[in-house]
């Protein structure tokens, strides 16, 4: 049946170029993950009401998104959409981050000012966010290329927090006393809009062939059925692909946002192994091979479909993530970095984890196509935008857990007024709450995650009908 169809195409070049949105996006994560610093040092803010603060901004975040996303599908010009949205957003976030990390911290500005700015740069995350999310769907519905989407996506959501954190903790913090001072994080902010700018600019050549209306054609068709916000609550009460790949995807992101915390990477690095450059230097090294297990997950999931990727690389992810909590808690991880053998087994183990993780994130990307087409042949209607922002919404409002989680138990050893700086003593208090915030949550989320691809409907055959069905409407 499969080579029966004709599928839709987008050159090599412009898959790569086009998911340099997540590198874009990627750089301002980063950058956001200190911000509750910014908030306390910069805004007096304490670390209690920043974590509670951090929390709403993610719901009001995952309420954002739908409410675009539904303007996006009816939103039809000459000049296309993406691009438009793209960099429209960019441009929104960089406006709202100057004023954030430079034009108001450290001025005696207090918490509305602070609520403020941050209510911009969330509208202008949702903006570029639905729009990079639909570029995959449109670009290409090859059961063999589309996994490529997600593997240079994948590949570039990796890289650039790459960069960032090499720039950020090895070049700008030392030059700060490696304290997260007013002035470093102003630095840090300037240097990640000049880098993101140069993304999102190639990601807009890369999608600008795409980017026309007659490849919106069935988006434009639907929208004479009237999009609505009942096709979300239609996704979510009666699309089973939707409901498994939404659980899935939401408890592996909670699971890792709570790991990637600022504050869990100054304890892990600054405090338990006690040289956070060089520990830093280990997990960029680490980080390098695990690009090759994006690509090999990548092919995987054109072989074996996105269901089977998900299922296999979430059950290895799992054995490393395990064998990575087993040995911090059985080690002084002080020997890390010092002596031979402890640095080289959590070196194999940084490789293990994230490049197991990285095919997981390869086919989830992937995945998240197949729901759209699903949902066209469920319903008829062709709405990247909505599936996409429908996913988005229910992610956010479940990671938005991700801060309070952490500053919580940050907070429940002794963090109540202050943040975790890289100087301060290791105790095992602080050890065994790391460990827990960076891999036992993982290890839930990818159990979560094997268990509902077993009753996911998305096979590799199952697709191919669709496709089949699809093609002869």
């Amino acid at each position: 049946m499969e080579n029966q169809i004709n599928y839709r195409k987008a050159k090599n070049w412009q898959i790569a170029l086009s998911q340099m949105n997540s590198a874009n996006a990627m750089c301002f994560y980063i950058l956001m993950t200190y911000v509750s610093y910014v908030g306390n040092a910069g805004y007096g803010i304490a670390t209690a009401i920043m974590g509670t603060i951090l929390t709403f901004s993610r719901i009001l975040e995952g309420v954002l998104n739908p409410v675009i996303a539904v303007f996006v599908d009816k939103f039809n010009t000459r000049f296309g959409k993406i691009r438009i949205f793209l960099f429209g957003g960019w441009l929104i976030q960089s406006a709202a981050v100057l004023l954030l990390f430079i034009w108001g911290s450290g001025k005696g500005h207090g918490i509305i000012l602070f609520v403020v700015m941050y209510v911009i740069y969330l509208f202008g995350y949702a903006m570029n966010n639905v729009a990079g999310q639909i570029m995959g769907p449109v670009m290409t519905n090859d059961p063999e290329q589309r996994p490529m989407v997600g593997v240079w996506a994948t590949v570039y959501s990796y890289f650039a927090p790459m960069i960032m954190t090499i720039l950020i903790t090895m070049v700008i913090l030392p030059k700060y006393q490696n304290t997260y001072s007013v002035e470093m994080l102003s630095t840090s902010c300037i240097v990640t809009v000049a880098i993101s700018l140069v993304f999102i600019i190639l990601a807009c050549i890369g999608v600008s062939e795409t980017d026309c209306p007659e490849n919106f054609e069935d988006v434009a068709a639907t929208n004479n059925e009237k999009v609505s916000f009942k096709d979300m609550v239609s996704l979510l009460g009666k699309n089973k692909a939707m409901q498994t790949y939404v659980i899935s995807a939401s408890a592996v992101k909670l699971a890792n946002q709570v790991g990637s915390q600022s504050i869990v990477s100054t304890m892990m690095f600054g405090i338990l192994i006690g040289n956070m450059q060089l520990s830093t230097l280990i997990s960029v090294i680490a980080m390098l091979p695990s690009i090759v297990f994006a690509i090999i997950g990548g092919k995987y999931a054109g072989k074996h479909g996105s269901r089977k990727a998900i299922s296999f690389w979430s059950f290895v992810s799992l054995i490393a993530t395990v064998l990575m909590t087993v040995f911090l808690l059985t080690i002084n991880t002080r020997t890390i970095t010092v002596a031979v053998l402890p640095t080289i087994v959590y070196f194999v183990l940084t490789l293990a984890v994230n490049g197991t993780k990285m095919g997981v994130t390869a086919a989830t990307t992937s995945m998240s196509a197949d729901v759209v087409d699903y949902e066209k042949d469920r319903s008829g209607k062709f709405i990247p935008a909505v599936v996409t922002a429908t996913y988005s919404m229910i992610d956010r409002l479940v990671s938005s857990l991700a801060t309070v989680i952490t500053m919580g138990c940050v907070a429940l050893i002794g963090y109540e007024t202050t943040m975790p700086q890289p100087n301060d003593p290791m105790t095992n208090g602080i050890k065994y709450l790391t460990v827990l915030l960076l891999y036992g949550f993982p290890i839930i989320g990818w159990i979560i995650s094997i268990i509902c691809m077993k009753i996911s409907p998305l096979s590799k055959e199952k697709m191919a009908e669709i496709q089949a069905k699809g093609q002869k409407k």
